[in-house]
C-alpha cells in the first residue's frame, strides 16, 4: 500500500464557486485507473494543540504500490488537475508514506 496525502490551501477570496469547481476537480482524480481508495476532506472541528487546521481541503489517496503512485503522477486527468487549479492555491503540502 502506498497513501499520498495532500493538504491545499486555497487562495483568499474564493467563492463558494471556484471551492466547488476545485472540490469537483479533486473529484476528478478518481478517474486515474491505479487509484484504489481516496478521500477528500475538510478541516475537522477538533482541536489539540498538535492539531493543524489551517488548510482548505486535504486529499488521501491510496495505490497499491509506488508504480501506481507513478503512474497517477503522468495519468493525464492528474496533469489536467494540476494545470486546471494550480492558480486557485497558496500552499500545497505532500506527505508519502508505504
Amino acid at each position: 500500500m502506498f497513501v499520498h496525502a495532500v493538504y491545499f490551501w486555497l487562495k483568499d477570496g474564493m467563492t463558494l464557486e471556484d471551492t466547488a469547481r476545485f472540490r469537483g476537480g479533486l473529484e476528478s482524480l478518481r478517474g486515474c485507473e491505479s487509484v484504489r481508495e481516496m478521500f477528500i476532506g475538510v478541516p475537522a472541528a477538533t482541536s489539540r494543540p498538535v492539531i493543524d487546521r489551517s488548510y482548505t481541503f486535504a486529499l488521501v489517496v491510496m495505490f497499491d504500490d509506488l508504480v501506481g503512485h507513478d503512474a497517477y503522477q503522468e495519468h493525464p486527468i492528474h496533469k489536467a488537475f494540476v494545470d486546471t487549479f494550480s492558480g486557485y492555491w497558496t500552499k500545497v503540502q505532500i506527505y508519502d508514506s508505504n
